[in-house]
């Protein structure tokens, strides 16, 4: 009896300290899915084939995309620390920078060549017609730099015009209904602004290497998660370079993603920019590098009263996750 009941003691002894040494052993937690927001422009959708295609996942990391349509309250939220990441044009990004200066640029995901345009009412037949006319942009941005480059191939000024604030999806209705009588839209808002009787009056091929997008990701991610990060980038590059080879299935997966019509999808005047290209741009002794174009937006922000002071550029931009894994 005596013998029966050590054996029990020892059994429910070794019991407790195995059940104890578990509960101090740490849960091996799965990283959580980087989440990453873009926008309506169709040079921000191959994170979309890199999803459907599973690159991210090859890569080893999870990933979160977010479509959203509009980006200002989108940019609060990520700078308040709801999303890792998100897609910016360069001008909004150096802006964006100004009151979070805690993010950092990684990729150039693509560069506009023709795809954002300027679409104008019937009677207005060049630029110069835009003279004392109502010109929609979206203030504040890349856009407004792009329309003020416009306005100069005229000798004008954004003093000639009047500008009012809208977004790109905002610009057929207000087309339509006479509120403006030109602005600045892409696809898929430029067909219909097309449909209702409105013709491109400019496009980003006259200006080029202005209108950049980037990948951008808070500080904190980028300091914890770099090699989710530098997994994400080859993803989207994967995504890109598949979408140049194979445009038709590509653009089948991004309409039943986002449930547009085909005919509004186009890669033309995009340029989805491939790892090389990156490496230029990120080179800050190459003409068209990234730097020098961030300089042009800031001294245009700076002008425009839009920004106070220049922002540190070197510090605005991150290469290290281009390079491979070391």
């Amino acid at each position: 009896m005596f013998k029966l009941f050590t054996y029990v003691s020892i059994f429910l002894i070794t019991t407790c300290l195995l059940f104890a040494c578990n509960a101090w052993t740490p849960t091996a937690f799965k990283r959580p899915a980087l989440k990453v927001i873009f926008t309506s422009f169709v040079g921000e959708y191959p994170g979309i084939i890199a999803q459907e295609k599973g690159f991210f996942k090859a890569q080893g990391v999870d990933v979160e995309l977010m479509y959203k349509r509009y980006t200002q309250l989108e940019r609060a939220n990520f700078s308040a620390g709801k999303y890792d990441g998100m897609t910016a044009s360069l001008g909004s990004f150096i802006l964006l920078s100004a009151t979070n200066p805690d993010i950092q640029g990684v990729i150039v995901i693509n560069e506009s060549t023709g795809a954002d345009v300027v679409v104008a009412q019937s009677q207005i037949k060049t630029v110069a017609d835009l003279k004392g006319k109502k010109l929609g942009a979206n203030l504040g941005g890349f856009s407004e730099l792009f329309v003020t480059e416009m306005l100069k191939t005229a000798n004008l000024t954004s003093d000639n015009v009047n500008l009012v604030k809208l977004e790109a999806l905002e610009i057929p209705q207000h087309l339509k209904n006479n509120v403006i009588q030109a602005g600045h839209t892409w696809e898929p808002y430029l067909s219909e602004a097309i449909k209702s009787g409105g013709h491109i009056l400019f496009t980003s091929k006259q200006t080029p290497g202005l209108i950049l997008d980037m990948i951008v990701f808070r500080g904190e991610t980028i300091r914890d998660r770099p090699e989710d990060i530098r997994a994400f980038v080859r993803g989207w590059l994967q995504g890109s370079a598949y979408w140049r080879a194979n445009v038709q299935e590509g653009n089948a997966i991004v309409t039943k993603a986002l449930k547009i019509p085909s005919n509004t999808l186009s890669l033309e005047g995009v340029n989805l920019t491939d790892l090389a290209e990156n490496q230029k741009f990120f080179q800050s002794s190459n003409p068209n590098s990234i730097y020098k174009t961030a300089k042009i937006y800031a001294d245009f922000f700076i002008r425009s009263g839009n920004m106070t002071r220049i922002p540190e550029l070197q510090s605005l931009f991150n290469s290290s996750f281009l390079n491979p894994p070391t």
